[in-house]
Formats: C-alpha cells, sequence, structure tokens
C-alpha cells in the first residue's frame, strides 16, 4: 500500500491536504452548479407565473411560456459550462488553450456548421419578434400546424392528421399565423344564378345571428357577420363571400357549424345549391345535319 501510494506520490502531507481541498472545492462547484440550476428553474417559472396572474391575454401568456423554455435552456447550459471550467481549473488543467483551440475549432465549425449558426440566429429573431408562440397555428417552412415547441434551432408543428413536422429555424423566410389576437371564418357560398341575391344575404345574416346567440358559440365570435357580396360569376353559380370574426383558433369550428346551419336552412327554402352543368355534343354529318341522338331508359330501351 505504500509503495503504491508513493507511486502516486501521496506520501506527501502537503499534497494529500491539497488534494483533499481540491476534491472539496469540486464538490462545492458541483453542488453550487446543481443550487444554481434549481433557483434558475425556480426564478423563470415564478416570474412567469407572477406576469400570467397579472390578467394578461392568452397570447400574452403563450408568449411567456415560450420565452420560459428557451430561457431555462440557456441559462442550464451556462451554468454547466461554467461549472465544468472550474472544475478543469480545479484539477490543474489550464483552461486558457481549451479556450483557444475552442475558439480555432468554433471558427471551423462555423463555416462548416452554416446553417446550424443560420438556425440558432433566426431562432432568437423568430422570440425577440415573436412571431410565433406555443399554441399558435402557423404555415412555416412549407408546413403547416399547431405549434407545440419553440426553441432556437426548430420548431415543432404537429398537423391535423397527427404528423409531427421539425422545421428548422433557417428554413423560415416567412410566418403565416393564423391565430394572432383574432381569426376570420371565411365562407365562399355557391347558389345558383336563378336565386335571389338578397334573400341569400338575408339568409346568411340570420343564420350567423343564430350562432352568435348560441350559447355554446357566444364566446367564440366577436362581431356580427361581414358579408361582402357576390365574389364571382362561377360556371355554374353565383358565389357569394362572408366573414365571421372569431376568437383565435375557432375560425374552422365556427366554419363548420355555419355551413351546417346553412345547408338546413337552404334545404328548407328550397335554395339550390349548383352542380356543374354538362353540354353533350353528339357530332354532326357533313352535309350539316345532326344524326339523331338517343337516350336509354333504366331498361336498356331507346327513348
Amino acid at each position: 500500500m505504500e509503495d503504491l501510494l508513493a507511486s502516486l506520490g501521496l506520501t506527501d502531507a502537503d499534497k494529500l491536504g491539497a488534494m483533499a481541498q481540491g476534491a472539496i472545492h469540486i464538490v462545492i462547484i458541483l453542488i453550487g452548479a446543481w443550487v444554481l440550476k434549481l433557483l434558475a428553474n425556480k426564478g423563470i417559472r415564478g416570474f412567469r407565473e407572477y406576469m400570467g396572474n397579472r390578467r394578461v391575454s392568452l397570447q400574452e401568456k403563450q408568449r411567456l411560456e415560450t420565452l420560459g423554455r428557451v430561457f431555462r435552456y440557456a441559462a442550464n447550459v451556462l451554468i454547466t459550462a461554467v461549472a465544468g471550467m472550474l472544475v478543469l481549473t480545479e484539477l490543474g488543467i489550464s483552461i486558457a488553450p481549451i479556450l483557444a483551440a475552442a475558439g480555432v475549432l468554433g471558427l471551423a465549425v462555423g463555416f462548416g456548421a452554416q446553417s446550424l449558426v443560420k438556425d440558432y440566429f433566426s431562432g432568437l429573431f423568430l422570440l425577440l419578434e415573436d412571431q410565433i408562440r406555443h399554441g399558435d397555428v402557423v404555415e412555416a417552412g412549407g408546413k403547416a400546424g399547431l405549434v407545440e415547441e419553440v426553441t432556437l434551432r426548430y420548431v415543432r408543428l404537429r398537423s391535423y392528421d397527427g404528423n409531427v413536422h421539425f422545421v428548422p429555424n433557417g428554413q423560415i423566410d416567412t410566418v403565416t399565423n393564423m391565430t394572432r389576437d383574432y381569426s376570420f371564418a371565411v365562407v365562399d357560398i355557391g347558389v345558383a344564378y336563378r336565386e335571389d341575391v338578397e334573400e341569400i344575404f338575408s339568409i346568411i345574416r340570420e343564420v350567423a345571428a343564430e350562432i352568435r346567440a348560441d350559447e355554446k358559440f357566444r364566446d367564440l365570435v366577436l362581431e356580427d357577420v361581414d358579408v361582402a357580396g357576390v365574389d364571382n360569376w362561377a360556371d355554374s353559380a353565383v358565389m357569394i363571400r362572408m366573414r365571421i370574426k372569431v376568437m383565435p383558433i375557432q375560425q374552422w369550428t365556427v366554419r363548420r357549424e355555419f355551413l351546417r346551419r346553412l345547408k338546413h336552412v337552404f334545404d328548407a327554402r328550397g335554395i339550390e345549391i349548383p352542380y356543374p352543368h354538362l353540354t353533350v355534343y353528339a357530332g354532326q354529318s357533313k352535309d350539316g345535319s345532326a344524326p339523331p341522338f338517343h337516350l336509354l331508359s333504366r331498361d336498356g330501351q331507346k327513348g
């Protein structure tokens, strides 16, 4: 045993004391880092809850939750990095060459991983400019869905059919946010040319008023229906456009309910919802006379 201690240079009491002191410092650093992580996470969570209790809007709560996640991640990374450098110092390893090598390596990696660096910078501006929040429905990077997570590197979206998309922030050049502050349930309605458009306008307002008076949808609808009017003369229908201002992310719910009720009213009042019309041309002889055109009945006889 003495030979083993001698080979390790641990026979000197001063060296033993220095090593014990270094070990104690390392333990203190690790415990301090653990405590700082707990305090940082608790502080960020407490600040988010404090701000959330100050009667802020749902959108602001979503933004606070998104920023809270990013700040917790950044704080944990920073505390871990500082604690690691302090531990290396206590072990007698100079961190100056490591920092210099890390700088050179970082420069090389920066050239080789420009897309990764772009992801982080783009994610930072997405958060600072409040373009995307947790719980929004957005279209970004060619994908659309509900925002489940926003980090400095990517945005996680879940589509209506359950597919999860991880969109790198560097690929997001345009963000279409469908649920910011309020939304519009936009509906294009096609009716036959023979119908009176003024009657259709009246029916639309009537159905929209019923939805707004309904206790189930009262809190979802913000304003009365806005009937834009006749939007287009299509091949087989007169197209009428309207919209209803609703709470964020509720446009699809209100739109489906409006179409359901409108269909019932159209059926009850005999309003025609047209189908495309087809004209069949049987051809013509060279002398200009048209050949007879026969229709078959259900039993296969010519009519």
